[in-house]
């Protein structure tokens, strides 16, 4: 098998084959893909079945390579940027070639437990997409709802009418987009059989919604990319892992680098579900108002058990059933 590293921009690929010690650039366009294979093969004198290449995901400037290998059957891992950084060690200098190279040699080091990635299709992209968009909205949404509530604070009623007025029908505006931008993704969810059958499992399960069953699908690929909960949970941000040295024993903590959208998500469903009496509630005041732990680390616990019964569910393919409300 022959490692090839490739540094990713939007005009074009830095490319080094690690056991011919050869570097090249070409175009990142279709016609330099295929110039990118032809002359893989004649330095190294291989196959394409016999290329393994890796390459940071850089998002709409990989997107187009990545497609290009799985329709032609290359083997190939798209990788975390942060991911090849933290296992480079302490370096110095840097520019594409460099990259390149370093790339190369992180997918010869790690070939044993590199897994060649599969892309999740053109409506779980599309579902990512939309999803990406109603962030953006949400937040110039949010931007002049803010802008309203300092002309209300700050001034004279009936002073700005016109920013105000203005304001108003922006937000509205965007409102009608979000909700139209919704609408779409509960379209491209309802093509899909298995989509929207897990979509409906998801919506039993308390504390689970319309928006965050949308990214659970998407950044799960429809359940096809984690193998159990805990894999997804510290995808998410919300697994717990000890920090313990010699006779030093710390708190078990999360770590920082996540998803922040899911995370954020799971945390409101946490937030909502303790407001409703149940299960949830009473596990909630229990801990923290009896046993004196942190809401933190509650809300966090209660984060785990939704995600956790999402794959449950998922697994099962039953809808959840709340067990809770026929307790005596």
């Amino acid at each position: 098998m022959f490692f090839v590293g490739i540094d990713v921009s939007k005009a074009t690929l830095d490319v080094f084959i690690y056991q011919s010690n050869y570097s090249f650039i070409v175009e990142n366009n279709p016609q330099g893909f295929s110039e990118l294979l032809d002359i893989i093969c004649n330095v190294a004198k291989c196959t394409v079945n016999e290329i393994f290449i890796c390459f940071e995901n850089t998002g709409k400037y990989s997107r187009m390579l990545s497609v290009f290998l799985h329709s032609n059957s290359i083997t190939f891992v798209m990788e975390q940027a942060l991911k090849i950084k933290k296992s480079q060690g302490v370096t110095r200098g840097k520019n594409d070639k460099i990259d390149a190279k370093r790339i190369s040699l992180y997918a010869y080091e790690k070939r044993d437990n590199l897994t060649p990635t599969v892309l999740s299709g053109l409506k779980i992209d599309q579902i990512k997409s939309l999803l990406s968009l109603r962030e953006k909205l949400i937040k110039h949404r949010t931007a002049y709802k803010n802008g309203l509530s300092d002309l209300h604070d700050c001034y004279i009623e009936g002073e700005n009418d016109v920013i105000i007025e203005t304001q108003k029908r922006l937000i509205q505006s965007l409102n009608k987009e979000i909700d139209e931008i919704e609408k779409h993704i509960h379209n491209i969810i309802k093509s899909d059989e298995r989509m929207l059958n897990n979509f409906k499992l998801l919506l039993t399960i308390k504390g689970v919604g319309q928006i965050l069953a949308f990214y659970l699908i998407a950044f799960t690929a429809n359940f096809t990319l984690f193998g159990n909960a805990r894999s997804f949970a510290c995808f998410a941000g919300i697994a717990p892992f000890e920090y313990s040295s010699g006779t030093i024993i710390g708190k078990p903590r999360v770590h920082p680098f996540a998803n922040k959208q899911l995370k954020s998500l799971l945390n409101l469903a946490a937030q909502s579900v303790i407001q409703i009496p149940g299960e949830y509630s009473q596990y909630y005041n229990r801990r923290v108002e009896i046993d004196g732990k942190s809401k933190m680390s509650t809300l966090n616990i209660i984060r785990n058990k939704i995600v956790f019964r999402v794959f449950s569910v998922i697994q099962r393919q039953t809808p959840y059933v709340d067990l809770y409300k026929f307790a005596a």
